[in-house]
């Protein structure tokens, strides 16, 4: 386990810093650095006052010299200033961080439970009238995007249009306090588009499960069929799911940035879009890093998580 560990963080390493260095290298091409330029001093800049200026900042030295002084500063924990917000971008990143967190933490915690439940109960007889509704509600589920779906829950629990107004269509207010009438519908429109993934998967691993052998024996010895589901099927028919569950944290990571602006929650998502609109290059690249720990990391924990679930499985 220990070598295994250490190969893959070796070459979690390397993935970082390759993909960190595509996004250096997309955010430091010429038409964005003339942008730049023009956004810090003024809109009418010549071409050679954007070069001057570009020469003063160090923008036209090697691309390689500089992203090599970026890993470094980085490293050293300074993520440098933000040209949107004229603050240092680790003030800034912190707390969004922190409040998507949060948002994240209360998706997982519908999405998971709701989604394993309808798999399972699809799963349990398979092809019976169970089944073929659960199965439909998952698909039509993973088939409407964030933006749809958010749009629909609005106009139906917050808007006057159809008069329920029941929660808050904006999750402004959660930042300073959470209720579940100013973030329901944030949670839901999230884990209404990941739970029928993670019910899909959990349904034919159950459904796999429900046909193997020791399944049938337990039957023909005449135990219980909920005793059969509980204490011999669910435990197996997990173990397929857990690394789908795990990969989820990186789709939230995208899909905050549509529900985030959809509710104006002002949490990573929000800052990714706010960086990108104004051109913002180090907040750029320090959202980029997030995204790719993160990414690197939930597949980490995935692998390790599943060679303790299923003790077939052997690292080298």
């Amino acid at each position: 386990m220990i070598g295994f560990l250490v190969k893959r963080l070796g070459l979690m390493a390397l993935t970082a810093l390759v993909l960190t260095f595509v996004v250096f290298a997309l955010t430091n091409l010429e038409p964005n650095l003339e942008k730049l330029a023009k956004e810090q001093n003024f809109s009418r800049m010549s071409d050679e006052q954007v070069a001057s200026w570009l020469e003063k900042e160090g923008y036209n030295r090697p691309l390689v010299n500089r992203y090599a002084e970026w890993v470094i500063q980085a490293g050293s924990g300074d993520l440098g200033q933000s040209t949107r917000f004229r603050e240092p971008v680790a003030s800034i990143l912190g707390p969004r961080l922190w409040l998507t967190a949060k948002l994240m933490f209360w998706v997982m915690i519908v999405m998971v439970p709701c989604a394993l439940a309808l798999g399972v109960l699809a799963g349990m007889r398979e092809g019976s009238r169970t089944d073929r509704t659960l199965s439909t509600v998952a698909i039509a589920s993973t088939a409407t995007p964030e933006y749809v779906s958010g749009v629909i829950l609005v106009t139906i629990f917050a808007s006057s249009a159809v008069g329920l107004k029941w929660l808050k269509g904006s999750a402004t207010s959660a930042a300073e306090n959470i209720t579940f009438e100013n973030f329901a519908l944030p949670v839901a429109t999230m884990a209404l588009y990941g739970m029928g993934y993670i019910a899909r998967m959990t349904r034919a691993s159950m459904a796999e499960v429900m046909t193997a052998q020791y399944i049938r024996t337990a039957r023909l010895k005449g135990v219980s069929f909920p005793r059969i589901v509980v204490g011999h099927a669910l435990r197996n028919a997990l173990i397929a799911p857990f690394t789908v569950i795990m990969l989820q944290f990186p789709w939230l990571l995208t899909g905050v940035v549509i529900v985030e602006t959809l509710f104006n929650y002002k949490g990573f998502g929000w800052l990714l879009v706010e960086a990108a609109s104004n051109n913002d290059i180090e907040l750029l690249l320090s959202c980029s890093v997030v995204a790719v720990v993160v990414v690197l990391a939930t597949q980490l924990i995935s692998d390790i998580g599943y060679v303790f679930l299923n003790p077939r499985i052997r690292v080298r």
